[in-house]
């Protein structure tokens, strides 16, 4: 038997609630440190380092990434064991929390929400894939491009295993705007009518970030970011307006119910 918010709370008390929260937040640390381990010996294993140098590659003229500390490369492979840990045990930290909020939502918010964690983690490939194979490139590119001819490069592989991250990442939160958008509709937080009227606002921010992100020119800002960007946009306005219509049957089927009752 399924619960609604009045019954759950009623039969889980406040602390009953703080031991769970406690135990889910300790399985989401074990999946974490498992994840770490089993990212370590990913980043061993199949250089993963090598793939994040491989954007760099052609600008190198055949020379190396350079290290300054001898405890550089291990520190490094942690950082990124750590980076790769995190990202797998992201689903299960995703996990825990959704069991533990589940209960408090209605069966109609819950049949809304669990597709958009799996569509998260699709968004969020997608976008650390662009980032891969097109941004990070077409950064290096721009930016190594300026006083060529009277400085010579000397990339320290922490200093650029930082940049990479950091716009691999960024590119991964930024292709989540439809989840967030989808489950702040579904909680009748955001509508679509609001998100037609930011449109142009939307459109203002789309063109910041893709300069901060890819700095190069308008039209390479146009491909790899603000035109995703945008789409994206479009996207969560059409999600916010099936949630609508979704609520909308739900209240009307609701309200039939009720007045079949009432005759």
């Amino acid at each position: 038997m399924k619960l609604n918010r009045a019954e759950h709370s009623e039969e889980m008390p406040f602390l009953d609630h703080l031991e769970e929260l406690r135990w889910r937040i300790i399985w989401s640390l074990a999946a974490l440190l498992l994840s770490t381990l089993a990212g370590f010996w990913l980043v061993t294993r199949f250089d993963v380092l090598g793939l994040l140098i491989l954007p760099i590659q052609p600008f190198l003229n055949g020379t190396k990434l350079k290290y300054l500390n001898p405890t550089d490369p291990f520190f490094i492979t942690l950082n990124l064991a750590i980076t790769v840990g995190i990202l797998l045990a992201l689903p299960i930290i995703v996990y825990q929390l959704w069991a533990f909020i589940a209960p408090a939502l209605k069966k109609e918010e819950k049949r809304s929400i669990v597709p958009a964690l799996y569509m998260g983690l699709v968004l969020f490939l997608i976008g650390a894939a662009i980032a891969y194979w097109g941004a990070i490139p077409l950064t290096l590119r721009f930016m190594m491009s300026f006083q060529s001819s009277s400085l010579e490069q000397n990339i320290i592989v922490s200093e650029y295993m930082g940049f990479v991250v950091k716009i691999i990442l960024a590119f991964g939160a930024v292709f989540e705007l439809p989840v967030v958008v989808l489950i702040l509709a579904t909680l009748g937080l955001v509508t679509s009518g609001f998100l037609v009227k930011m449109r142009r606002y939307a459109i203002v921010v789309a063109a910041v970030a893709a300069a901060l992100l890819t700095p190069g020119d308008a039209v390479s800002l146009t491909i790899f970011l603000m035109a995703p960007l945008m789409i994206l946009y479009e996207f969560s306005i059409l999600l916010a307006k099936m949630v609508e219509r979704r609520r909308a049957r739900v209240h009307a089927a609701d309200m039939a119910d009720l007045a079949a009752e009432g005759t």
